[in-house]
């Protein structure tokens, strides 16, 4: 849970999706680095909900090796679009996605300022728009 919430300040939420999505774990000499979530949302769709990396090994690719095998098991299992979403302010993670092939989607305005109790700031920058990528598989 610890390394869920560095995505996701909202323990309520993570335990929400958790119950309806699949998380998978990157491990490293038996050390858990990184976790993700993917949520089926729509038929043929799914969602990458969650991506955390633990902060002394961010920078160092495991955020896109973990984005790539989640590209995969979607393909695997059949879903044709991978979606994901994150804040107006984290702005490592929108380059992130665009590398990867995402393309923006659009914007959920306010939706942080609708869904989290407290204000979240990264990069200096208040939190207050999800900004929504796709991929086609």
């Amino acid at each position: 849970m610890e390394l869920l919430l560095l995505a996701d300040p909202s323990e309520s939420l993570v335990k929400e999706y958790l119950t309806r999505g699949e998380c998978y774990i990157l491990v490293d000499n038996d050390e858990v680095i990184g976790v993700y979530v993917l949520l089926p949302t729509r038929p043929d769709t799914c969602e990458l909900v969650n991506v955390a990396v633990a902060e002394p090994f961010q920078g160092r690719g495991f955020g896109k090796q973990l984005i790539v095998h989640a590209i995969q098991v979607a393909r695997e299992q059949g879903y044709t679009i991978l979606e994901v979403g994150t804040g107006n302010s984290s702005i490592n993670q929108i380059a992130m996605y665009q590398k990867c092939g995402f393309r923006m989607s659009y914007i959920d305005r306010n939706f942080f300022i609708r869904n989290y109790e407290h204000p979240i700031f990264e990069n200096g920058l208040l939190c207050i728009d999800m900004v929504r990528f796709s991929l086609d598989l």
